[in-house]
């Protein structure tokens, strides 16, 4: 092999379409490193053209919380054989993150926003840039957070959807802001329906707590209880980004799932999985069939005593030096992260997050640091993107949190 200069002479000698279709296979950070090895290569991965298109092509990738210890938050990057994970900035080894001090409060394409003490910030976690989000005023017992980060797709602006609401949740506005704009523009809160104050309370504890799913051009929620929402039993909430108004869906045998069905995107389609409490427990996966129509096609099925039933399933006291079967364990079983047509990622209690396939059979489970005791799935997902954050100042790639120096776009 010659040396790296070489090599290089090498490359320089092909066609720059040759050069682009090689360097756009990279993983996002090796393109980083590419881009320091000469002005011809710098060129060709800097274009818009070549920035979506390496985005296009990166995994949509699931966000595990460490719960403030060791590891923190994770983007788990393989499900195969053996679990892979890279921490995510600015979520790094010794990053003060608690609950009341830093938290991840949504992300889009390659782009995360994180708060901090009452400020937003829209992070770009590949190539490690932040900016500082104006908000929208807020007065007197009025508290403002930030709800969702999406594509507006007519326009291709990133766009961010703020919610104002009172301390009882009985009032609340809605704000846009443009990424790259310095000012959020209020928009109407448009429903099918008149809300009731309790609706209201629904309405506003869904868009807060809930990751939405984005799909087809529209914000998802389901929340546990949203079955209230409606006379009609539709239990999932719907923004439409175009038209900047509310609507509602039904979700698959609302009478029969409200209570423990999950929004999930899977591959291109928009899934919901539902866990049935009975003798006989089983989690099952429903995708869209018709959007338009609201019809939902039945998936698969998997069956929980066969998932315990598993050899891998074995916990092993540290203390005891013994062997405790995990049905004595099993608490949550709500939540899942697909990664594909075949293997997800479950939420089997507060301490484990178990790979699986879609028959059940447990393939291991997710480890993401040495001493890691607690770990949670966000519901969050990233797909990595080289896309640099819409806006003229932002901090430079060597600054590292709490974002003491980042700047107003």
């Amino acid at each position: 092999m010659p040396g790296k200069r070489g090599a290089r002479t090498l490359l320089d000698h092909l066609p720059e379409d040759i050069i682009d279709r090689i360097l756009i296979r990279l993983p996002p950070r090796d393109v980083g490193r590419c881009r320091a090895v000469c002005a011809l290569w710098r060129s060709v991965t800097s274009t818009p053209e070549f920035m979506l298109e390496h985005h296009r092509r990166q995994p949509s990738l699931p966000i595990v919380d460490g719960d403030r210890r060791s590891a923190s938050l994770v983007v788990v990057r393989d499900a195969g054989a053996r679990t892979t994970s890279q921490q995510l900035w600015p979520f790094l080894p010794g990053f003060e993150h608690r609950t009341d001090e830093v938290c991840l409060r949504c992300t889009c394409d390659g782009f995360t926003i994180i708060s901090r003490r009452g400020q937003f910030y829209i992070c770009n976690p590949v190539t490690r840039k932040q900016a500082l989000l104006p908000q929208p005023g807020s007065g007197l017992g009025v508290r403002t957070t930030v709800i969702a980060l999406y594509t507006h797709h007519p326009t291709g602006e990133y766009r961010v959807l703020w919610v104002s609401r009172s301390q009882d949740m009985s009032e609340f506005s809605l704000y846009v802001l443009t990424v790259g704009s310095d000012k959020p523009r209020h928009v109407q809160v448009r429903t099918p329906t008149v809300l009731s104050v309790s609706m209201k309370w629904m309405l506003v504890g869904a868009l807060i707590c809930y990751p939405p799913i984005q799909h087809r051009g529209s914000l998802h929620w389901c929340p546990s209880l949203a079955k209230q929402i409606t006379e009609d039993g539709e239990d999932i909430i719907v923004f439409d980004t175009e038209t900047e108004s509310f609507r509602w869906m039904r979700s698959p045998e609302p009478d029969v799932y409200h209570h423990v069905g999950t929004l999930v995107n899977m591959q291109e389609a928009l899934a919901f999985t539902v866990l049935t409490l009975s003798k006989h427990p089983t989690f099952d996966v429903w995708e869209m069939q018709d959007y338009e129509a609201n019809i939902w096609a039945f998936k698969y099925r998997i069956d929980l005593p066969t998932v315990e039933k598993s050899r891998q399933l074995n916990l092993t006291s540290l203390k005891r030096k013994r062997k405790t079967p995990l049905d004595t364990t099993v608490s949550w079983f709500d939540q899942i992260a697909m990664f594909n047509d075949r293997e997800l990622l479950i939420q089997f209690n507060r301490n484990r997050v178990l790979r699986c396939d879609i028959d059940g059979n447990v393939l291991g489970m997710v480890k993401i640091a040495k001493k890691q005791y607690c770990m949670v799935l966000t519901g969050h997902r990233l797909q990595e993107s080289m896309i640099p954050i819409p806006c003229h100042e932002i901090q430079q790639e060597d600054d590292e949190p709490p974002f003491s120096a980042t700047r107003n776009i």
